[in-house]
């Protein structure tokens, strides 16, 4: 969630922002303009956890482009901050067929079950539905020249690819995934 400052305050060159748990936020500026600004901050989100197959309180995660850089490699960098795809079949998840739990690779969020995985012939690692509907979210892409659903991961906002409806039954959809934006953990046996 977003803060919107609608009132910020021009004190001794500096702008007063905002106070936010218990803490002023400083914007040093040199324009003469007073503008609102928007400030992240994580939020409390219920998702679902495969270990516990039930459903636990987690929070947003939220970095900064330096932080993320860091953090990931700059394949799952290029996809996940950036909305990257990578070339059809070249992804390692694209053939897997192990039995677990695909997890977001930025924030190590359950995403996939391995049982709704299949083989949809296009190159990336295509299932049928999310672990937990609330494990991810969606959003419009009218980007290239072309109307699609994009699916982010809701922890940490990361692209994880497009959902479209021409996947088999039961649900008729096709969740179109990037392996690096992806982590697999294997089921315990």
């Amino acid at each position: 969630m977003k803060h919107k400052v609608l009132f910020p305050v021009l004190f001794s060159g500096v702008l007063l922002l905002d106070i936010i748990a218990g803490g002023i936020v400083f914007l040093y500026g040199t324009g003469r303009t007073t503008l609102a600004a928007e400030i992240s901050l994580p939020q409390p989100i219920k998702v679902y956890s495969a270990e516990k197959r039930s459903y636990v309180m987690s929070e947003t995660v939220v970095k900064s482009k330096e932080e993320w850089k860091k953090l990931l490699t700059p394949e799952q960098f290029h996809i996940l901050r950036e909305k990257g795809t990578e070339k059809a079949f070249s992804g390692k998840y694209a053939n897997h067929h192990e039995h677990g739990i695909y997890r977001c690779a930025g924030c190590g969020l359950d995403l996939f079950s391995s049982k709704d995985k299949y083989e949809s012939g296009t190159g990336w690692p295509s299932f049928t539905a999310p672990i937990a509907a609330e494990n991810i979210s969606t959003r419009p892409d009218n980007s290239l020249f072309t109307r699609r659903t994009e699916v982010l991961c809701r922890r940490c906002g990361g692209h994880l690819g497009h959902v479209f409806d021409d996947g088999p039954k039961p649900t008729g959809l096709r969740y179109c995934m990037n392996s690096g934006a992806l982590q697999f953990a294997a089921a315990s046996k």
